[in-house]
């Protein structure tokens, strides 16, 4: 007898298995639901990165205190700051959770890639600035990025939501932690109100 292959998408997942034109999947995994029975539930589970990290620059933000000059003289000032930065992903759970699809994606980008995969980095430094009279100084930073695509490719003995196999998109972006950070002095004037809190 001859069967049907067909593809059912949910949030992004695609699932491939023989079917009767009659049949109908109404209701359909999470990709979280999904991913969590990554080698615990499967008979393989694989990740596919579609291609190299892709690099970039996180947002600019102020690292450590601002530095108000109430003085007559331009002031040099030190700022110490300690920064933290984390991942995201398509289902938001951490990369260090001890779930079988993250321990299997930090292997395979590290087999791949020849780097671990950073779930957060931490940078301290002492940045010095220079600030005019009546002027406020400032540190921001831009943490150094990257960002991995792929899909899980799942194989279930059993059914699983009436497919055996299903195509889960991936995609997680964490620091990279051997890349410089970009850290910008600003400096600006004070407003009145930051005059009246901080030079009377």
């Amino acid at each position: 007898m001859s069967m049907l292959v067909i593809a059912v998408a949910t949030l992004g997942a695609t699932a491939m298995s023989p079917a009767s034109p009659a049949q109908a999947d109404d209701e359909q995994p999470t990709t979280r639901e999904l991913l969590e029975q990554c080698d615990d539930g499967t008979d393989l589970c694989v990740f596919h990165p579609s291609g190299a990290p892709v690099d970039s620059m996180g947002d600019a933000h102020q690292v450590g205190d601002s530095f108000f000059n109430c003085t007559k003289d331009l002031q040099r000032s030190t700022v110490g700051w300690s920064d933290t930065t984390g991942e995201t992903n398509t289902v938001g759970v951490s990369m260090k959770a001890q779930y079988g699809f993250t321990k299997l994606f930090s292997v395979t980008i590290e087999a791949s890639y020849s780097h671990s995969w950073e779930s957060s980095h931490t940078e301290q430094q002492q940045t010095n600035v220079e600030v005019k009279p009546g002027e406020v100084g400032y540190i921001t930073r831009e943490a150094a990025m990257e960002e991995i695509d792929g899909t899980y490719e799942m194989h279930f003995e059993d059914p699983y939501y009436g497919h055996r196999i299903w195509y889960v998109p991936f995609t997680a972006k964490g620091p990279k932690a051997d890349a410089p950070s970009t850290k910008t002095q600003h400096t600006r004037k004070m407003t009145k109100k930051e005059k009246e809190q901080h030079c009377s």
